[in-house]
C-alpha cells in the first residue's frame, strides 16, 4: 500500500529526461521493445500524453488516433476504434515496484483522456510470452478483452484490452 505522503509527483516528460526514458525503457526492452534515441524523440513527438515519477523511476506513454505511429498493435486499434488512447508503454524500475506508480499513471491519464473528450484507452498485453501480472492489473483497472493478435512474424502473441471511461 503507498503512502499517500510519501508519493513523488506526477510530472510531464521533458527533453532532459530522454536519456533516463531510454535507458529505463532499454532495461525492459523484452517486454517494451528496444529503442534508439532518434526513435525515442520522434515517438515523445507523437505522444498524447507522456509522464514521469521522480527522476524517471516510472515513466507512461500513450499516443491517440491520430499519431504517425508505425506500432502494428497502434494499427490494429486504429481500424478498429475512430478515436482512442492507447497506452504503448508503462514502465517502471525495479527498485520503484510496489509503489502504485502504475496505477497512479493510469489514473492521470483516463482522466486527461476524459479532458481531451476522448472515451475509449487502449492498449495491449503479451500473450505469448505471457504476462499474467499484467492481464491481472489492468483486469482490476476496469480494461477487457477485445481482440489478440500475432506480431514480429508470429515471435510475439498479445491481447487487446479496452477501457470505457465517461465523461
Amino acid at each position: 500500500m503507498t503512502s499517500e505522503v510519501n508519493l513523488l509527483p506526477i510530472e510531464a516528460v521533458a527533453p532532459a529526461d530522454n536519456a533516463a526514458i531510454l535507458a529505463l525503457n532499454n532495461r525492459h526492452a523484452q517486454e517494451l521493445s528496444w529503442l534508439e534515441a532518434e526513435r525515442l524523440n520522434f515517438l515523445l513527438g507523437q505522444a498524447f500524453y507522456t509522464r514521469r515519477i521522480g527522476a524517471v523511476e516510472a515513466f507512461i506513454m500513450t499516443f491517440d488516433q491520430d499519431a504517425d505511429y508505425d506500432s502494428p498493435n497502434f494499427l490494429w486499434l486504429r481500424q478498429r476504434y475512430p478515436r482512442f488512447v492507447y497506452v504503448d508503454r508503462v514502465v517502471v524500475d525495479e527498485a520503484a515496484r510496489g509503489r502504485g506508480h502504475a496505477r497512479r499513471f493510469y489514473e492521470d491519464l483516463f482522466e486527461h483522456a476524459r479532458r481531451a473528450g476522448h472515451s475509449v484507452v487502449t492498449c495491449e498485453v503479451n500473450a505469448e510470452p505471457p504476462n499474467p501480472a499484467s492481464d491481472a492489473f489492468h483486469i482490476r483497472l476496469g480494461f477487457h478483452e477485445v481482440g489478440t493478435a500475432a506480431i514480429h512474424g508470429g515471435k510475439k502473441t498479445v491481447r487487446y484490452f479496452v477501457r470505457q471511461i465517461l465523461s
